[in-house]
């Protein structure tokens, strides 16, 4: 035997051979047990880890749509809103829309006709530009102002020009009547 203490007790007589015998077996029977649930649970755990790690990263993928779709929805309902506003709101420029008025949107020269009111108006500051469906419209002022609340790029709002102090051409005035 390979045991010692098993050893001295069969000479002491205190145990029989079969009783050494059964108790090593059941000793081995331990160890085997302990080495298989060893080799089970891990594969039992990363099976059911690599599940739920699937499952959490396919709701937050649905997560991700989910909100991405509302999103666009919200994007479409204030859209169809602001056109709404637009189309309301326009002035019309039907009869003797015969001036050409030009300005900036999105860093781009755009134009519009208009009458000498409309564009006196438009220098004062009591008109805005909104764009629908890429059709420019002159709207009131404080309809381009709520406009301008929902979406930004949807308006152009005219305002003074803040001088500068360095320009050379500060004294030099720029007359209404020009054209550019």
């Amino acid at each position: 035997m390979n045991n010692p203490f098993a050893d001295q007790l069969l000479k002491a007589g205190v145990v029989s051979k079969q009783q050494v015998q059964k108790a090593q077996q059941e000793k081995n029977k331990k160890k085997k047990q302990q080495h298989n649930n060893k080799k089970i649970k891990p594969a039992v755990n990363e099976a059911k880890l690599k599940a739920e790690k699937a499952a959490a990263e396919k709701a937050e993928r649905d997560r991700e749509l989910n909100k991405k779709k509302q999103d666009q929805a919200k994007g479409r309902a204030l859209s169809a809103e602001i056109n709404q506003i637009i189309t309301s709101n326009k002035l019309d420029r039907s009869e003797g829309c015969d001036i050409e008025y030009n300005f900036e949107h999105q860093n781009k020269v755009k134009k519009i006709y208009i009458n000498a009111e409309m564009k006196q108006q438009l220098v004062n500051g009591k008109l805005g530009i909104a764009r629908i469906e890429g059709i420019y419209e002159l709207v009131p002022l404080a309809i381009a102002e709520k406009i301008q609340e929902r979406n930004e790029k949807r308006v152009v709002i005219l305002e003074e020009e803040i001088k500068d102090e360095n320009d050379p051409y500060a004294d030099y005035e720029v007359p209404d009547d020009l054209v550019w």
